[in-house]
């Protein structure tokens, strides 16, 4: 098992709009989907958009979790995330999926970026698993095939919900409504109540609510992946 690979792709971005406040990715939701596949003997790597260091969202920093503390003092951990390299930069034939965590960062330097744009769509021709939870899909949201299509037109997913951006009081921040914005690429948005779990696997793609969502995410990443791995034996 140690042969699989899974890159996650973190935001570079730590300011929370015109606030003054900072932001980045959401602890949990990386720490969480990393125990799983570590556990599983899976290697993880990190990336950025940009390349460069990934900031925490202080408001996600609860190192009374044990889960959040190993994983910021993992030194491969550590040492990775002040320094990542550019998600442009990497062979993407060497993972086995592209997980991106999220954190309110990601909604002003994923959507944008051709090279996050790109990567996903590599990974989703190539038949790889692709997942992301909470704000996470802002990374597909202006993704599309080869074929001209977005990628997430008819695609089940599940996504930060607009509810709970209202609730979290930063409808008014962020440059748009993310799971607005999904189901205007044609998007099949599947939701729980504010903060609850949802998980939804819709066959490569693995996707989640919010942080409640995330060690679901990584058990489901882990799982197709597996199942992947046996078909081909």
């Amino acid at each position: 098992m140690a042969n699989h690979r899974v890159l996650f792709v973190l935001t570079g971005h730590q300011e929370l709009g015109d606030t003054g406040e900072k932001t980045g990715f959401h602890l949990s939701e990386a720490a969480y989907p990393w125990r799983v596949l570590r556990e599983a003997g899976f290697r993880v790597d990190f990336a950025t958009p940009e390349g460069g260091p990934a900031p925490v969202d202080p408001g996600s920093e609860d190192l009374e979790d044990h889960t959040n503390k190993a994983f910021l003092s993992d030194p491969g951990v550590a040492d990775q995330i002040k320094a990542t390299p550019a998600v442009g930069s990497l062979d993407l034939t060497k993972y086995s999926a592209l997980y991106f965590p999220g954190g309110h960062g990601t909604m002003w330097d994923l959507p944008d970026s051709s090279a996050v744009q790109d990567a996903v769509r590599e990974m989703a021709e190539a038949g790889k698993v692709v997942g992301a939870v909470c704000h996470g899909p802002a990374a597909f949201v202006n993704v599309k095939l080869s074929d001209g299509s977005w990628f997430v037109d008819g695609k089940r997913l599940s996504t930060f919900t607009d509810e709970e951006e209202k609730a979290v009081e930063k409808a008014d921040i962020v440059p748009f409504m993310l799971a607005s914005k999904l189901q205007a690429r044609g998007a099949i948005h599947e939701k729980a109540d504010n903060f609850a779990k949802s998980v939804t696997v819709d066959g490569n793609l693995v996707t989640g609510q919010n942080p409640a969502s995330a060690q679901g995410v990584g058990e489901a990443i882990r799982d197709r992946i597996l199942a992947q791995a046996s078909a081909a034996d």
